[in-house]
């Protein structure tokens, strides 16, 4: 009995790394999209019209039924706070897209999974090991190199890249405390439902009519977003925030190959040598769990 309880967990763990992962290939996607759309219109309008995309998608799927039971939600305002925090990650975050490159965007931005391991312990009580302390230690180095202070200094891109990154974290930690209180779509429901309050006035006053091109990239964003947060909210329902959170550094390798096969963008040496010490960390902490629990089940 005791082995299938461990075998469950194992697959539980291993369903939520692989939803994260392939959440952030996905948000990657999403990025290189917006990206696009920011050099012609404001972030406000896109996260506008990315939110009625996902909104509609949802009640497409679940009806009626599920508006009504998300008014009833006992999460209705947490997730108030949460999407408040993440609407100001994801504004910060595309406003500086407009002046730096998708991989230097994407890596400086990789300060969010250590934040994400730090609060995982301020906040929700988990224990990280001192291994994953030291993985920490050594993304945070790779960040600091791939923002190279000496050549960007604290442009103000690159600040709001990090207040971002923040912003990020603790919206990550609030959903971990959310997650498990209710069902996914409902939770989808709320998130995009507050993007919609928070950006409709914003989004109205700086309106830019789009063209073709234009409008199917805004409905992309929606499709991409909408399915990617999906797969992230049930990645956090299955494994700790502390686990999942280096699996964003996956969607480094995205955003060098979008931003090469879009831009022709080649990133800085210091880029590469950040990116490298952020995976390395990433695959540190991934190795360290692998063994402590052969170590256990021995």
């Amino acid at each position: 009995m005791a082995d299938v309880v461990v075998l469950e967990s194992r697959e539980r763990v291993l369903a939520g790394i692989l939803f994260t992962a392939a959440a952030y290939f996905l948000f990657s996607a999403q990025d290189a999209s917006i990206k696009l759309l920011v050099a012609g219109m404001a972030v406000w309008q896109i996260m506008f019209v990315r939110s009625i995309t996902v909104l509609v998608a949802c009640g497409a799927i679940g009806g009626k039924r599920l508006f009504a039971d998300t008014i009833d939600s006992p999460i209705v305002k947490p997730m108030l706070v949460r999407s408040a925090f993440t609407l100001a990650a994801w504004l910060c975050y595309y406003n500086a897209a407009r002046s730096l490159q998708l991989a230097e965007l994407t890596t400086i931005y990789y300060a969010a999974p250590i934040i994400v391991t730090v609060l995982s312990v301020l906040i929700l009580g988990e224990t990280v090991p001192l291994l994953r302390w030291i993985a920490v230690f050594i993304g945070f180095v790779g960040v600091f190199i791939a923002c190279d202070p000496a050549r960007l200094g604290l442009s103000l891109p690159v600040l709001l890249v990090l207040a971002a990154a923040v912003l990020w974290g603790i919206a990550v930690v609030l959903l971990r405390k959310t997650a498990m209180q209710e069902r996914t779509m409902i939770q989808l429901v709320l998130n995009n439902f507050y993007f919609l309050l928070f950006s409709a006035v914003p989004a109205l006053i700086w309106w830019h009519m789009p063209d073709g091109t234009q409008l199917l990239l805004l409905v992309s964003v929606g499709a991409l977003g909408g399915v990617a947060q999906y797969m992230l909210f049930e990645g956090m329902k299955r494994a700790p925030v502390s686990i999942v959170a280096p699996f964003e550094y996956t969607s480094l390798v995205w955003a060098f190959a979008l931003g090469f096969a879009i831009w022709g963008d080649l990133p800085r040496t210091e880029v590469f040598m950040g990116a490298a010490l952020i995976i390395g960390a990433g695959l540190l902490i991934v190795g360290n769990e692998h063994f402590r629990k052969r170590e256990r089940d021995s």
